[in-house]
């Protein structure tokens, strides 16, 4: 099962971690684990290379997990604009996990 945990300070996401494989179908031909890592691509990049944040990424082969940590001290339209991508991720997650309930769980952690 592949675990997303968006990690909250209070109201504000202020990163996630995703850990795992979904177990759907095989390697390669896994459309939950594509979706997941679409839209942690997408994220990543919308972040890091067009917002230019320099968000810490953290990739772990041996447990299969990504974190991404968003920086403090942002100005109040990148702040907006990193909750607003994060919020995004959230509901796509939920919306897998309601459809596969099996295979993706999606949680908040403090």
């Amino acid at each position: 099962m592949t675990t997303v945990t968006f990690h909250m300070e209070g109201e504000r996401i202020v990163g996630f971690t995703v850990q795992g494989h979904s177990g759907y179908a095989d390697e390669g031909s896994d459309i939950i684990c594509a979706a997941v890592t679409s839209a942690v691509r997408l994220t990543e990049c919308a972040v890091n290379d067009v917002l230019g944040l320099g968000a810490s990424v953290k990739v772990r082969e041996s447990d299969a997990s990504i974190t991404m940590k968003i920086p403090g001290g942002l100005s109040e339209a990148n702040e907006t604009t990193c909750q607003t991508l994060l919020a995004a991720l959230m509901v796509h997650f939920a919306s897998l996990h309601e459809e596969y309930p099996d295979h993706i769980s999606v949680m908040e952690e403090e």
